[in-house]
Formats: C-alpha cells, sequence, structure tokens
C-alpha cells in the first residue's frame, strides 16, 4: 500500500495556490472538499447538481480532508469499506484532536455485501469499578462533573478499530495505523478551524498543565499554517500499532491512563480497562416512506432518531413545503416528543426499564402524529436552557463491491474531560458526565455501566441494499440534522449536497429553535408569532452540525458524496473554493 504523506499534500496544497498547473487535482479536491469519491478514473464536481462528488467505483467521506485522503489511498490500493474506515477514524484522532481520539468512544453500522446483512458495532467503556454512586455523595457531590477525572469511563475507540477489522477487514493492524502514526510524527497543519476551536476552549486547556503544553505552545493558541507537534501521541499510536489494541487495555500506555486517574481521584483501575470488550449488536430498525433506516439501539440515541421518523412516516410532509413555518413546526413536534423519551429512558440497556419495541411502538408513535397540528401553536417549555458540544467526527465508506460503513467517534466535549495523561498525547473523554445521580432514573450512576450516549450514526436500506450512508456531529441535536436530511432527499428531490447546504434548525432543551437565517424572515417571523422563541443564526456554524452523506444506486453502484462546510469556519461570508463551480477532473 502506498504511504500516505500529509507534508506532499499540505506542499501541493501551498503550490496549487501559487497557480502550479502541476498539482495533481485529487489532491486538492480531497483536501479542500472534507470528501473524496475514490475512483481510479474520475473524481467530479457537478454544479448544475449541488456540486456532489460523484465516482462509479466506491467513495469516502471525513470530518477532515487529511482523514479523507487516507482512506482514497485505501481504496485505491485495494482495500474495502472497513480498512478505509478504521484507517480514517485512526487518522482523525489526530486531525481533530480535541474532538476524538484514543481517548474515546466509537460506534458504526456495516452493511457485508458477502453476507446481505447489516452489523452494529457498540465500542463504548463502561464506568469504572472504584466507586459506588453512595461513595460519590460521600465526597459532597450531587451530581457528575462534567470534566475532570470522575468524568472518565473506559476509552472504548481503540477497541473498536482492531475488532471491526478484525472481522470485516483485509488490512493489518499496522497498515491500518500507519497513516495516523506517519501525521503524527510529521506534526498536524493547523486549520483555521482548529486554531478558532483551541482559542474558544483555551480556559479549559490552561487547568490542565499537559493540555496546555501541548495545545497552547506559547501560551497561545496555535495560528493557522503552523504545525502542531505531538510527538507523545505519535509514540502512544506507534505503541499500539507495534504491540496491537492491547497495548491500551493491558500494557504500558494503560497502566500510564490508569494511575494517572487514580491519582486524582478518578474511578478507572487496570481490571475495567482489561474487562473491556466491544460489542456487536444488530441495529435496529425503522420503517420510512418505502426505505428501511438503521440506528444504534441503546445506550444511544439511536431510539429518537427511529421515533422521529416513524412520527413523521404518518404526516403528509411534501404538502407543507419544505422549510415553511407549518413544516418546521410539525418537525420540532417529531423532535420534542422523541427527545422526552431519550431523556427519560435511553441508558445501557441492562439499567433501562422500558424497552425499544415499546418506545417505537407503531400505534404509539401514530397516535402522537395525529395529534400534530401543522398550524398549531409552539408548546410550554420549563426547561432551562443548555449549550450543545458538536464536537464528534463522523466517516462513511463505500467501495466498489458493497460494502458500507457509517462510523463516529467523539471525546464528548470539545477536549473532552480536559485531562491528557503526561507523556502520552491522549485527551480523555467525559463520556461519564452524563451519569445522573437520581436513582429514579435508567441512567443512574454505578459501576461498571455504559453511559447514555449522542453518537447516532446511520444507514438507510432499500429492498435490503444501502442507498445511503449519512452521520453529523452535533451532540443532542444529530436527530434533527438527520431527519432534515433524508426529507431533503425522499421528499424535496435534493442530492446529498444540496440537502447538507439546505438551511436547517435545531430544537434546543428549552423549546427554542435555532435556525439559519437562510430561511426566509417571514417563516421566522410566523414561528415567532406562533409562541417559538427563534434565534436566527447568520453563516455556515457547526451549531447545525457537520454533515456527510454517501449515496448509492442501488442499480448501477455509482456513488454521490456531500460534505458539510459548516465544519470548516464560523465566518459568514466564507464559501469553500471546493464548492464553488469547476471543470470536471
Amino acid at each position: 500500500m502506498s504511504p500516505f504523506c500529509p507534508l506532499r499534500l499540505r506542499a501541493n496544497l501551498r503550490k496549487h495556490r501559487q497557480g502550479d498547473p502541476t498539482v495533481p487535482r485529487r489532491s486538492i479536491i480531497a483536501l479542500l472538499l472534507l470528501i473524496s469519491a475514490a475512483s481510479c478514473k474520475v473524481i467530479s464536481a457537478d454544479p448544475e447538481a449541488g456540486r456532489n462528488a460523484r465516482g462509479p467505483t466506491g467513495a469516502v467521506t471525513a470530518g477532515h480532508p487529511l482523514a479523507a485522503e487516507a482512506g482514497l489511498e485505501v481504496l485505491r490500493n485495494g482495500g474495502n469499506a472497513m480498512d478505509a474506515a478504521i484507517t480514517m477514524a485512526a487518522v482523525l484522532s489526530v486531525a481533530r484532536p480535541h474532538m476524538n481520539g484514543v481517548g474515546g468512544d466509537m460506534f458504526l453500522i456495516y452493511y457485508d455485501e458477502a453476507t446481505g446483512k447489516a452489523y452494529a458495532l457498540n465500542a463504548s467503556g463502561r464506568s469504572g469499578s472504584a466507586a459506588t454512586l453512595a461513595d460519590l455523595r460521600a465526597r459532597g457531590l450531587d451530581a457528575m462533573p462534567e470534566t475532570g477525572p470522575l468524568s472518565v469511563s473506559v476509552p472504548g475507540a481503540v477497541g473498536g478499530w482492531a475488532e471491526a477489522l478484525r472481522r470485516f477487514g483485509t488490512m493489518s493492524w499496522s497498515e491500518a495505523l500507519e497513516p495516523a502514526v506517519q501525521l503524527a510524527r510529521a506534526g498536524l497543519p493547523v486549520s483555521e478551524r482548529l486554531s478558532l476551536d483551541i482559542a474558544g476552549q483555551a480556559a479549559k486547556v490552561r487547568r490542565d498543565p499537559e493540555a496546555a503544553r501541548i495545545f497552547l505552545p506559547g501560551d497561545a493558541p496555535p495560528e493557522a499554517g503552523k504545525t502542531l507537534q505531538m510527538p507523545e501521541l505519535a509514540a502512544t499510536l506507534e505503541r499500539i500499532q507495534q504491540n496491537g489494541p492491547e497495548e491500551f487495555y493491558h500494557g504500558e500506555t494503560g497502566k500510564l491512563v490508569v494511575e494517572y486517574l487514580t491519582e486524582r481521584g478518578g474511578l478507572l483501575r487496570a481490571e475495567d480497562l482489561a474487562a473491556y470488550e466491544p460489542v456487536w449488536i444488530d441495529p435496529l430498525r425503522g420503517a420510512y416512506r418505502d426505505y428501511e433506516v438503521l440506528a444504534l439501539p441503546p445506550n444511544t440515541q439511536g431510539v429518537a432518531l427511529l421515533a422521529e421518523l416513524g412520527i413523521l412516516n404518518w404526516l403528509d410532509l411534501k404538502s407543507l413545503k419544505h422549510n415553511s413555518a407549518d413544516y418546521l413546526h410539525t418537525i420540532t413536534e417529531a423532535i420534542r416528543f422523541a427527545v422526552a423519551d431519550r431523556d427519560s429512558s435511553i441508558a445501557d440497556p441492562d439499567a433501562m426499564r422500558v424497552t425499544v419495541d415499546q418506545l417505537l411502538d407503531k400505534d404509539r408513535l401514530r397516535r402522537f402524529a395525529l395529534g400534530i397540528d401543522p398550524k398549531g401553536m409552539a408548546p410550554e417549555s420549563d426547561m432551562p436552557p443548555d449549550n450543545d458540544h458538536p464536537n464528534t467526527v463522523y466517516v462513511s465508506v463505500a467501495d466498489e463491491n458493497g460494502n458500507v460503513v457509517s462510523l463516529i467517534q467523539s471525546l464528548f466535549h470539545s477536549f473532552g474531560s480536559g485531562l491528557v495523561v503526561p507523556g502520552t498525547g491522549i485527551v480523555l473523554h467525559n463520556r461519564g458526565s452524563l451519569f445522573r445521580f437520581d436513582e429514579s432514573h435508567p441512567n443512574v450512576f454505578a459501576p461498571r455501566r455504559r453511559p447514555y450516549h449522542t453518537l447516532s450514526p446511520a444507514m438507510m436500506l432499500r429492498e435490503g441494499v444501502p442507498v445511503l450512508a449519512f452521520g453529523t456531529p452535533g451532540g443532542d441535536g444529530q436527530t434533527h440534522t438527520l431527519i432534515q436530511l433524508l426529507n431533503n432527499i425522499l421528499l424535496f428531490g435534493m442530492n446529498p449536497q444540496q440537502a447538507i447546504d439546505a438551511p436547517r434548525l435545531r430544537r434546543l432543551p428549552d423549546g427554542s429553535l435555532a435556525i439559519e437565517d437562510r430561511v426566509p424572515a417571514d417563516v421566522l417571523e410566523a414561528l415567532g408569532a406562533r409562541g417559538y422563541n427563534v434565534l436566527p443564526r447568520s453563516g455556515w456554524t457547526a451549531e447545525f452540525g457537520g454533515a456527510q452523506i454517501i449515496s448509492i444506486d442501488p442499480k448501477t453502484g455509482a456513488k454521490r458524496a456531500g460534505a458539510d462546510r459548516r465544519r470548516f469556519t464560523q465566518r459568514p461570508d466564507w464559501t469553500p473554493p471546493a464548492l464553488r463551480p469547476r471543470r470536471n477532473c
């Protein structure tokens, strides 16, 4: 397999900006578009049809251009969809270090063409065993801290990568991790987005000396165009590459993680890491129009996605017209119902007190749907405002043999727990912060229990064959984005890139509606007149996710891919060069 070279990619970008005509076009597309259609013949953009990337053989999308380039190389060199997905996931652990990584969790859905079946992998870890709820209360706590050592549960990503590759990949573990190791060795080219993200979390980063040393060199966020050096992370990835995933759960790296957390009063012990296993499970399935949508079962919010679709399936949304006040009110009501179920019921499946079948009961969802008046008023809400955390990365791959992957991984909050294990470069996640202290709630803290997760990758089938792999960052709002993407494609005739570019809303926990101001002003005014607190948003902000889609023609196998400019920058006047019209490559 040919080596992945981030330094060569950066050099090509620099030459391209200087007008050098010898620069490989494919390299620039991968770097600027965030997506690549993997084909030996063509990668093209179609300005008349929403500027999709298209390819006849395979496609990849990733939350960073260097990851997309790495996945493209895997497919070019004969790897399958799972090979490319795990390679990209590992590269993202370096390229988006504040959002995901060795210290986080992962979930995926995989369609295996050989068996004609879909599989789901839960690679989330459990809470530590060093304390009970009573013990934490005895420390004077009445809630799980959002950051710090108590917020860290067992990181599952590394074990998930290895298990996915073992079962369905064709590459070796060492080959799959090599691009990530190379990038970490070379240092990460700092984008405008990364520089802004670190600046926005500077106060949190400064609270941990090791995090500050790495991510605030010279006590300041690294400037765009500079290189962020991460030699400790490179050494960690090399140890994991050489020794296998056991290095993290049984080896020296795991020992460093446990010792660090134990010294600071954390709950993880060596036996907690050693007991970790990712779990293969059946994906949840829900009908929507003439399709079948797949999602992850609990402990994720995949149930909420299918509940929202199950409600909307009974309604004539197309007649309401795209992004009208009636349409936005209707989908907001479906979200409200599903979120209430999610927040009261979803947890580690062993702790849940209702079943998924009960939550997704068809008659129950129908009754709620029939109670929605498209011209109705905003419901009252006594929920407090809350901040969301769209700090997640998503990957999708479709290969020429019909295998498809939809993968998502995260640290939860930006920089997770705010802790970096000295000498390792590992940013530890804070998924444990989602546990509750209310013993009447199924997501109450207990030793060795999986916390509730917002992560929700998805896939859509037609007659048992994948036609869409799609997902998005966005915390609680992931399902809000996903249902709008599906409706844009299925009901309003958009292609993947058009569906992603279309303005959308987020329903906030207090019932307010954050809406992109490309929705007509009269629609925003109409929603305000109905009693909604409407919060217009300018520009292309990450608050609304960072969606990615691969569509697959079930007859021809042709792929189209779209990716979200909202992940590039917060500047309202900025349009990525790769989303401007251009000729086919």
